[in-house]
């Protein structure tokens, strides 16, 4: 008689499949989790510009440039636009359900960065749409531009999200002034530190910040004469970049299912 197979009977390939369901990826496990990193900072630094310019000067990646924009507003005595009274509690919000439904997801046993991504994209598919349709040059104080400022202000709390909860040791992707302070502090570690270890740990991680602040400044030297160019019809570089994004996503997945039976924790029978 047969017996039922079991947990003890499962392959270690098969086991390392189960595992990688909800493993985190970290930035250098694969050539897609180091590269998605910079593609995100490109992401970001287009989508902040041609918000800048296009959105009548709303920052949908430094969220908290919209406090000065207002506070400037306020003494100037000009009117507040909504866009920018309503990005950062949008931003907070965007952040908390988006914990929230990376939580759900491993309660699925499924990893979250694929389905964050995909999201991230779906927003920014929905700013494109919306400039489409109202013009690329459209009143940044129209309701429905308010509504695709907010949509941009989305995609990038949930690309915060995704890079603090869903991928291991990646820099923040749109947050220029905190990696730029780390790299300095960084490069000082590696030009006058006396300890190895910390001079080694500094140069790995000044290697990773310096990728995505290059790719940030990359970002937005695309994103501006794509904007003066093409008005917000210029949206469509972050959602295509997105779409790199996903393809990294879905690639850092395979990784993740295929690699070698060693680094998986086999179960015991």
């Amino acid at each position: 008689m047969i017996a039922p197979r079991g947990e003890a009977d499962v392959a270690p390939w098969q086991a390392g499949l189960q595992d990688a369901g909800t493993a985190t990826p970290s930035v250098g496990d694969s050539s897609a989790t180091t590269l998605l990193p910079f593609v995100l900072s490109v992401i970001a630094g287009s989508v902040d510009v041609i918000g800048f310019l296009g959105l009548g000067g709303l920052f949908t990646a430094h969220i908290t440039g919209n406090l000065v924009i207002l506070a400037a507003r306020f003494l100037a005595g000009g009117p507040a636009p909504v866009a920018h009274l309503i990005s950062v509690p949008m931003f907070v919000v965007a952040l908390f359900l988006t914990r929230l439904l990376a939580g759900g997801l491993e309660q699925m046993r499924i990893a979250s960065l694929r389905p964050l991504l995909l999201l991230q994209f779906a927003l920014l598919c929905l700013v494109v749409a919306i400039s489409a349709a109202e013009g690329p040059r459209a009143d940044p104080n129209a309701t429905m531009m308010v509504v695709a400022g907010m949509a941009a202000v989305c995609a990038m709390a949930v690309q915060n999200a995704l890079v603090r909860h869903s991928l291991t040791g990646a820099p923040s992707t749109a947050v220029m002034t905190t990696n730029i302070t780390v790299f300095t502090m960084d490069v000082g570690e590696i030009l006058f530190g006396r300890d190895p270890a910390n001079v080694a740990k500094s140069r790995d991680r000044a290697r990773h910040t310096a990728t995505v602040i290059v790719g940030f400044l990359l970002g937005c030297a695309l994103g501006a004469p794509c904007e003066a160019a093409a008005g917000l019809y210029a949206t469509v570089l972050p959602a295509s970049l997105a779409l790199v994004a996903v393809a990294l996503g879905m690639a850092a997945d395979l990784h993740q299912a295929m690699r070698p039976p060693s680094v998986h924790e086999e179960k015991s029978p």
